[in-house]
């Protein structure tokens, strides 16, 4: 598809949440404690993940890449936000909106592939712990990351392109705090029915997909939990579950809700709350989340800090 600016519009206006000044300010230095938070606090995971001998196993192999899609993802749409929270004039080029929205979808659907491959990983180890080792080796890690960080590129291109190769005519006041695909397209004066019909496919595919994934390997690992004959093991095997389970069920929870009913009658602020939640509060969550309910990063951290910080220096 051949890029072509058929429009008026050269940039556009990011309304976000201009409707509630006041709240403005005082979103402002949330958002900033809270994506801070987010940076500091995945960076650590990667640092410890890294630096940690005990830590090398496929799950926090694969930890520490959410960790830096997390980043990622953020970096692409809270600065702006962010930055838009103080000024007045809150616009973003037409090429900017563009660049943000392929990076918003691709980071998105790494995600989200990447939390598929989590649940795979948790599958293979509870369910069937003698393969594991041979199952989930480097070789196949690898391959299955490559799988992960490539498959987003079509599907953003796609989304990305082809809403910005439609003509705008005019209209350039973005009823959202990023440019997000269904806002942007309502600024569009053409028939979008194509379009509509290819992002409901995509959604299904990149969104649900993997979220059936998960939910087949959830059902599985719950079953062999219980049948375990101890205690113990059933608490230990939970535990490596429970903090990957409650991670998806926050992430694909409120990104459903936006992306699964396009059309539904939530109000735009309503929307733009429920974006918050999977573009800056679960991404902030992961680290606390992980660090909090796994035992064996906890005793990570404490040994990192230790080292690192109270140690004596040479």
């Amino acid at each position: 598809m051949k890029w072509r600016n058929q429009t008026l519009v050269k940039e556009f206006i990011l309304i976000g949440f201009s409707s509630m000044p006041k709240g403005e300010l005082l979103l402002f230095p949330l958002l900033l404690v809270i994506y801070l938070a987010t940076v500091a606090g995945n960076l650590l995971i990667i640092y410890v993940i890294l630096v940690d001998a005990a830590l090398q196993s496929p799950m926090y192999f694969f930890l520490r890449n959410l960790a830096f899609i997390e980043i990622c993802f953020t970096l692409d749409t809270v600065p702006q936000m962010l930055i838009n929270l103080l000024v007045k004039e809150k616009s973003i080029s037409f090429v900017g909106c563009a660049i943000q929205m392929c990076c918003f979808f691709y980071f998105g659907c790494a995600e989200c592939f990447i939390l598929a491959a989590m649940s795979y990983d948790r599958y293979v180890a509870i369910c069937n712990p003698l393969y594991y080792a041979t199952v989930i080796n480097r070789t196949f890690c690898y391959k299955l990351l490559g799988g992960v960080w490539m498959i987003g590129i079509p599907v953003a291109l796609l989304q990305a392109v082809w809403i910005f190769n439609l003509p705008f005519c005019g209209h350039n006041k973005v009823n959202h705090f990023f440019c997000d695909a269904p806002p942007v397209l309502k600024l569009v004066c053409t028939d979008t029915y194509q379009y509509e019909m290819q992002a409901i496919a995509s959604t299904f595919v990149f969104l649900m997909f993997p979220c059936i994934l998960i939910l087949i390997s959830y059902i599985n690992i719950i079953s062999t939990i219980l049948k375990m004959p101890t205690v113990g093991g059933r608490r230990k095997a939970f535990s490596t579950c429970s903090s990957h389970l409650i991670v998806v069920t926050l992430f694909y929870g409120s990104a459903s809700l936006v992306y699964l009913r396009p059309k539904s009658n939530y109000s735009p602020e309503i929307k733009k709350i429920l974006s918050l939640f999977y573009t800056v509060i679960t991404p902030m969550l992961n680290p606390f989340v992980y660090a909090l309910r796994n035992s064996e990063m906890r005793e990570s951290l404490k040994r990192t800090l230790r080292w690192k910080v109270f140690s004596p220096t040479t």
